[in-house]
């Protein structure tokens, strides 16, 4: 058998070591310089000195945040899609918060406008959309329905960077909040991590508050300050959310490849939607006029027209050395978001049928095309 070809690996260089190798020889792991520097080359990497950027050790912990901070609480609704990932939803609940779940659009599979439209009620407090797989949702009207309504909007934009809509890089959009990740697996990587980013001072304060145990001073202040500093006061009861230097070190060299790493994602996902188009697949929707996709996921659907079953094509590829995925099973399939909610497969019929021939293909950086090749040969003879 040929060497395994994994679903993901992250792309680690030397910039990335060394800088690390710094952080553990200047005595500052945890969060100090690098995390506040990470901070700011983000948010001068989005362009708008008008955001605030707070960088966290994972997005989970960041939507979790975002959501303290806009006052999302018991009593409340938020809506989201089914199709996601569990933390997603999870931190509604963390909030004693309810949880609202939509439908997708069968192209795009981010969240159908017109299901967010109808699940709304009066306890609707927040809109969740989920840029899939590094495809932006249909923003300007979520955010048209969100003023409508008058509600909040927190971006799940954990497969979105660097993704674009209409023109504008996601995270410099119109809501009360982005959230996101670093994940190993994402379009760059602290390892684990995530970062927020939003215009409203306010929140951004509090949740820089809430990142740390609720202290109300930054703990790099308080330890390089010329004076005694030792004193500080607990004003909430935070969480224990701060993104460490160590994995800001590998952060700000990742970001400073990341247009490079977009540009070879573009590549390979030009290279499967030629290779893959005359098989009995659907493959994923580009991004439309002014848009970029971020591809984190590249995934495909089988159509009618096959014989073959997706686990067949999973168990075939797994044989042939390739790892695959899928993104994902719904959270209306899930035990606890079904038994919660008494939610049914036929409430959600796009994105049950999605799931049910979905799968995602190998797709990151380092791919060489000739990994690429032993794919989109392994699916072509299984086809023919």
């Amino acid at each position: 058998m040929p060497n395994f070809l994994p679903y993901a690996l992250p792309e680690i260089g030397q910039a990335e070591i060394d800088e690390v190798i710094d952080s553990l020889k200047s005595g500052w792991v945890t969060s100090g310089p690098k995390t506040r520097r990470f901070e700011q080359e983000f948010k001068s990497f989005l362009g708008d000195a008008n955001l605030e950027t707070i960088a966290v050790n994972s997005a989970t912990a960041g939507l979790h945040l975002a959501l303290e901070a806009l006052d999302i609480g018991p009593g409340d609704e938020v809506i989201t899609t089914t199709l996601t990932f569990t933390a997603t939803a999870e931190v509604v609940r963390y909030m004693g918060a309810d949880v609202r779940l939509v439908d997708i659009d069968p192209i795009t599979l981010n969240m159908d406008v017109n299901a967010l439209r109808a699940a709304i009620t009066p306890k609707t407090k927040a809109i969740l959309p989920v840029h899939y797989g590094g495809l932006s949702c249909d923003m300007q009207a979520i955010i048209d329905v969100a003023k409508e309504f008058n509600l909040k909007v927190i971006e799940d934009a954990a497969h979105a960077l660097p993704a674009v809509y209409e023109g504008k890089l996601i995270g410099t959009l119109d809501t009360d909040a982005t959230v996101f990740s670093f994940y190993a697996n994402k379009t760059m990587t602290t390892g684990e991590g995530g970062m927020v980013v939003t215009r409203n001072k306010e929140a951004a304060a509090r949740m820089r508050i809430m990142r740390l145990h609720g202290i109300n001073r930054d703990a790099f202040d308080r330890f390089v300050s010329e004076t005694p500093a030792w004193y500080y006061e607990i004003v909430a009861p935070g969480f224990k959310y701060n993104m460490t230097d160590i994995a800001a070190a590998i952060g700000i060299h990742q970001l400073a490849k990341l247009n490079r790493f977009c540009e070879r994602r573009q590549e390979l996902a030009k290279r499967y939607l030629a290779a893959l188009q005359d098989l009995p697949l659907t493959l994923p929707a580009a991004a439309p006029k002014n848009g970029q996709h971020a591809w984190h996921l590249f995934v495909v659907r089988i159509t009618k027209l096959s014989d073959k079953t997706r686990d067949e094509i999973i168990n075939h590829l797994s044989e042939a050395g390739i790892g695959t995925s899928v993104h994902y099973l719904p959270l209306h399939r899930q035990p606890y978001w079904r038994d919660l909610y008494q939610l049914q497969p036929n409430d959600f019929p796009k994105a049950n049928q999605a799931y049910e021939t979905m799968l995602s293909l190998p797709l990151y950086t380092a791919m060489r095309n000739e990994d690429q090749d032993r794919v989109i040969n392994a699916l072509t003879q299984l086809f023919s």
